[in-house]
């Protein structure tokens, strides 16, 4: 029979395995959400098309086209992603009091939560490797890879 100390150590150890997993995670959803609000909450917010014009280290610039109205934006910016080509035409939401737009529809949302996927990937060794929680950590990995994935091939 395992002693008291021994049995103190497995639980200070298994609620520091948990308390990182859930600090991944809640990493991850923070990170995710400033991006993903503009796309899953676009009701009401601004809509249009971008077309790329020239892309930098960082970013892509080019012109915007609204839905309907008269451009407040007549040149917006966005983040760069290696599908980005110039010329390319993009569905995008502006972000609301800024110059700069997100992708729309379901390619924005999967890259929007894609620092979800890698921290579900990252939680999942966590899960796996210290709680030894072996079917939790390969579901969390699987999702994670899935999103990650999905997010690949749609943009």
């Amino acid at each position: 029979m395992a002693s008291k100390r021994t049995q103190a150590l497995l639980y200070t150890r298994r609620t520091a395995m948990a308390g990182i997993a859930l600090l991944l995670l809640v990493a991850g959803v923070r990170s995710s959400w400033g991006t993903a609000q503009h796309v899953m909450l676009a009701k009401g917010r601004e809509h249009g098309t971008m077309t790329v014009a020239a892309c930098g280290a960082e970013t892509c610039t080019g012109p915007y086209t609204p839905e309907g109205r008269t451009p407040d934006h007549p040149r917006v910016s966005i983040d760069k992603s290696i599908a980005a080509k110039k010329g390319m035409k993009l569905r995008v939401v502006v972000k609301p009091g800024t110059d700069e737009v997100v992708r729309a529809g379901g390619s924005g949302l999967l890259h929007a939560w894609t620092p979800l996927g890698g921290a579900l990937l990252l939680a999942g060794l966590v899960i796996g490797g210290g709680l030894r929680l072996t079917r939790t950590a390969w579901a969390a990995g699987a999702v994670g890879g899935a999103l990650l994935v999905a997010s690949f091939f749609t943009l």
